[in-house]
């Protein structure tokens, strides 16, 4: 049987509130991170999350460590909780995510502005040619 999971944090990381979403489906561990101005309320997580879920975009997915399940005692589940609560920090797995999901973002960026820049200067050299070819016209 397979097991979906996901986790929401909410972080500060200077100088904004940063929200992190977690999701491990089939396996494949996928991150996204939503950057909040000030400090967001619960229900305006809980509503922008319901409002933009298919907007967020996803990194790419990662394998994530299977963790067999077994049955844990309920006071040990509680001080998990609470040290879970304490841990303010994103998942390595998570950054990496995040990380690959900066890269192809800055290699989609720079692909877009070369060919921004290419069309540019095909447009100025056609320019420049008729411009040529009125001055020659003219004698």
């Amino acid at each position: 049987m397979q097991k979906n999971e996901s986790r929401l944090t909410v972080l500060f990381e200077d100088p904004f509130w940063v929200a992190v979403y977690e999701r491990i489906a089939d396996g494949k561990l996928e991150v996204c991170k939503v950057t909040f101005g000030t400090e967001p309320k619960d229900g305006e997580v809980y509503a922008f999350f319901l409002g933009h879920f298919s907007e967020l975009m996803f990194s790419p997915a990662v394998t994530a460590d299977e963790i067999p399940e077994k049955r844990i005692n309920p006071k040990r589940q509680r001080r998990q909780i609470s040290r879970q609560l304490e841990n303010r920090g994103i998942g390595t797995k998570s950054q990496q995510a995040l990380k690959m999901q900066q890269e192809a973002g800055k290699v989609a960026r720079k692909e877009s502005a070369k060919q921004r820049k290419e069309t540019e200067l095909a447009l100025k050299f056609e320019l420049h040619q008729q411009k040529q070819k009125e001055k020659h016209k003219g004698h």
